[in-house]
């Protein structure tokens, strides 16, 4: 046997040795069962009011409310971006508040009512926002646009309500629908193919702002 065969004996030796007392370090219960021995994934009962439909599932508790909309109610509006909470493409309505759907898990909002862009309006009785996206051309792949819509619908909502913002040079008083409060308000919808300007444009049209 030669010195290279017996080098690579040994190391092939420790190398086996390190992984068998790796393995046997981990606790019983850190070892994957065989998938026939596995328990069940706990479900619990969810009721959601969607688009005005209630709706009654048992779901996985890991289930995400994007994955329950998508994959459950079949609402394929509401789009999977980054699955990360920084693009805004699954941005849907809760009570009339905006929120990431991919980062919100289902069971949290038993009894809520969730607004999805299909409840927003129909392709004959569109939603003012809708209308105006069309009118502005606020969307080029269209793939954000659902998210955009419901988020610029929250948005406007906000400033009327009065909710103060970072570009705000007086939180004290009311804010305006100038093109700096929309850009920082909807900063959260990131659009890949620019059409920002045009969104913006849509979303003055709608609340009747003055150029």
């Amino acid at each position: 046997m030669s010195q290279n065969e017996i080098t690579m004996s040994r190391r092939g030796v420790i190398a086996g040795g390190a992984v068998g007392v790796a393995a046997s370090a981990l606790p019983a219960e850190a070892q994957t069962p065989p998938l026939d021995q596995r328990a069940a994934p706990p479900t619990m009962p969810v009721t959601l009011k969607v688009n005005g439909s209630t709706h009654r599932l048992d779901l996985d508790t890991r289930t995400t409310l994007l994955d329950a909309l998508r994959e459950h109610w079949k609402l394929t509006g509401t789009k999977k971006g980054c699955d990360h909470g920084q693009c805004g493409a699954c941005t849907v309505l809760v009570d009339g508040r905006r929120i990431n759907s991919c980062l919100s898990l289902a069971v949290m909002h038993d009894g809520d009512s969730i607004t999805t862009i299909e409840g927003l309006g129909k392709p004959d009785d569109l939603h003012p926002m809708q209308a105006a996206f069309i009118k502005h051309d606020g969307y080029q792949c269209g793939y954000c646009t659902p998210g955009q819509i419901c988020s610029a619908v929250a948005v406007l909502d906000e400033i009327k309500r009065g909710v103060p913002s970072h570009v705000q040079a007086d939180i004290a008083t009311a804010p305006a629908v100038t093109e700096m409060e929309i850009r920082e308000r909807m900063s959260g919808n990131i659009c890949r193919c620019g059409a920002y300007s045009n969104i913006i444009e849509a979303m003055r049209d709608v609340a009747g702002a003055k150029a």
